[in-house]
């Protein structure tokens, strides 16, 4: 490039590699690799100067093919300095394109892509990529089975279920079961560490279940009835909720869901997986999805035993997604949250049972929505490393955006009023974090007004009506890709910030116990963002063949190179500590859903 720019303009020559490598670093440095790559594609054109040559210049044939087949050499800078240049420009694409294929033959012998090229999973070699081999599985059978313990290992071969009686599980890890008093809590745990052979000691990133330590998650939402509301005492279909609250059509038209309807999408083949640890009450969800006319399928899945009530959280939860998006299929992966044991462990294994299910379907564009929390003191570190671990599985292999409700105890997450917290599994980077807004929006449904969800405080106990949570987390740092204007702030730390997104979390219609009434609470806000990235996804899918996933997903298409204004800025309000601002902020995050633009950018970051 220096030699040829030096014809064009002859300034001396040690300009122009300087020139050029300040160029191309500054370029890798401060722009994005799509803008990139983009500028470079162009850039090729470039070589078509070489064909073009041989017709604009006149040159003297024999001679060149004389050369071509008895070249002459000089030992000189100028001769071997060209030779150089020749020979890196010819051998680096040549290395470039076989290292390309082959790393696709590699990937076409392990079955990962097929001989189209296009991605293809095959789940005997993924999971012995991720999980353990069978040489040590083999050795953790042998350790266990002669005890008469169940083992079973997941498909991706990274969680190990074990059930067995206490003292025989105690036998087996040499140790025993007593109680310990902490910090005014009671519970259960270990006398000593669970020993385990060595040979596989090291393939163990977390042991979960043989403690209680760990307090209950939170369900994010709270329910109220109109005065003058009634049970239903007939089956016949009631669809007349209070006008004061928000109905589906509502938050459709206010958050731009209408526009992909007018499109033909509705959920079609998309599947909204939820995370719940109540159950429901099959009248109540029947009579919300005939009145939404729902098309979909509905599916209840049991772990680790059914569920023993009905909270009212599985049901806003089933009732939000439906109406969002009437022809999804829902899966509802319930367990019982008020069993003698660690109910994390439980919603591990719900998890895990979502990645079984979705193994060999990775590029669906499945979603997963999680109403419940706790504050990140309350819960052991076991724990969070297990979920941790699922949560990454899920976004990173199985390609599921994962969307976790930020809690309804403002900036105070452990019901402590002026004790900054965050909520866990919301502040794990590898899930999407949801806070809460109050929305108004006018006769027709169109959004009028929206701020930060937050309520005059009972500073003595939460109950769910502090508003929105957010700040910063005290176990994880802040990634990299959580870069968006007004993350770097005043209040930052360096730590992973909450939340990442929000929608409306209040006054809307729910049908529970028979009557309809008002939920407020992050716990709504979660589904509605499952339902609408569904949406998107069904778009993209159907549009460019593939969608967009993870949390770093949504501050790329935040970024001003996505070319739209993806969310709704709210600039009102605040969560009792921290205030809503222009840009991202720890009530709201980046945004309420605009789904109509959030598509169009989505679409720019995909292609």
């Amino acid at each position: 490039m220096a030699a040829a720019a030096q014809l064009l303009l002859p300034l001396p020559f040690v300009i122009y590699p300087l020139l050029f490598t300040t160029l191309i670093l500054t370029f890798e440095i401060f722009l994005s690799y799509k803008v990139y790559s983009r500028v470079l594609k162009w850039l090729t054109l470039s070589l078509l100067a070489y064909p073009l040559t041989v017709f604009i210049v006149a040159e003297p044939w024999p001679t060149i093919l004389r050369a071509t087949f008895l070249p002459h050499i000089e030992f000189n800078f100028q001769f071997l300095f060209i030779i150089t240049g020749v020979l890196g420009t010819t051998i680096s694409p040549y290395m470039f394109f076989w290292q390309a294929s082959e790393e696709t033959e590699e990937e076409r012998e392990a079955h990962l892509i097929g001989k189209d090229g296009r991605p293809r999973i095959n789940l005997e070699a993924l999971a012995k990529r991720l999980g353990i081999d069978d040489a040590t599985y083999q050795k953790i059978k042998q350790f266990f089975s002669p005890q008469g313990i169940v083992l079973s290992l997941s498909k991706l071969r990274t969680h190990l279920s074990i059930r067995a009686k206490a003292g025989t599980l105690a036998k087996v890890l040499q140790t025993k079961f007593v109680i310990h008093q902490y910090k005014g809590r009671t519970f259960y745990a270990p006398a000593t560490p669970p020993r385990v052979l060595t040979v596989f000691a090291n393939s163990i990133d977390a042991i979960i279940g043989l403690d209680d330590y760990s307090k209950l998650p939170v369900h994010a939402l709270r329910i109220t009835y109109p005065q003058g509301s009634h049970i239903s005492q007939h089956r016949a279909q009631d669809c007349s909720p209070d006008d004061q609250t928000l109905f589906p059509g509502d938050v459709a038209t206010a958050y731009g869901y209408n526009t992909l309807y007018q499109k033909g999408l509705h959920g079609e083949n998309m599947t909204i997986n939820l995370v719940e640890t109540d159950g429901s009450y099959p009248d109540d969800i029947q009579n919300y999805l005939s009145c939404i006319h729902f098309k979909g399928h509905l599916s209840f899945i049991n772990v680790d035993g059914a569920p023993s009530d009905a909270e009212g959280e599985s049901t806003l939860d089933v009732q939000m997604v439906a109406g969002l998006a009437p022809s999804a299929s829902i899966n509802v992966y319930q367990t019982d949250g008020n069993a003698d044991s660690d109910t994390w462990t439980q919603v591990n294994d719900e998890l895990q049972q979502i990645m079984n299910a979705n193994t060999n379907n990775a590029n669906a564009g499945s979603v997963v929505s999680i109403s419940l929390g706790i504050d990140e003191a309350d819960i052991s570190s076991d724990d969070v490393r297990a979920l941790d671990s699922s949560l990454q599985q899920l976004t990173q292999v199985e390609h599921m955006t994962v969307f976790v409700a930020s809690g309804d105890c403002a900036a105070f997450a452990d019901e402590s009023f002026g004790d900054l917290s965050v909520s866990f599994p919301a502040s794990d980077p590898w899930a999407v974090a949801v806070g809460g807004t109050d929305l108004s929006v006018d006769g027709q449904g169109n959004r009028t007004n929206e701020v930060a969800w937050s309520e005059f405080p009972n500073i003595f106990h939460c109950h769910n009506s502090w508003g929105t949570g957010g700040g910063n987390s005290s176990l994880f740092p802040r990634p990299g890709w959580q870069n968006a204007n007004g993350v770097k702030n005043s209040h930052s730390r360096n730590d992973r910030q909450l939340p990442d997104l929000s929608a409306v979390s209040d006054n809307l219609a729910v049908y529970f116990q028979g009557q309809w009434g008002a939920v407020g609470g992050t716990s709504a806000a979660v589904p509605i963002w499952a339902a609408g990235q569904a949406l998107v996804n069904e778009d993209t899918i159907q549009t460019l063949g593939t969608f967009g996933y993870a949390p770093r997903f949504y501050y790329a298409v935040a970024d001003k190179n996505a070319g739209a204004h993806a969310y709704f800025d709210v600039t009102s309000g605040n969560n009792l500590y921290y205030h809503a601002t222009t840009g991202w902020d720890y009530t709201a995050g980046l945004g309420t859903p605009d789904l109509a633009r959030f598509v169009q950018a989505a679409s720019n970051v995909l292609a």
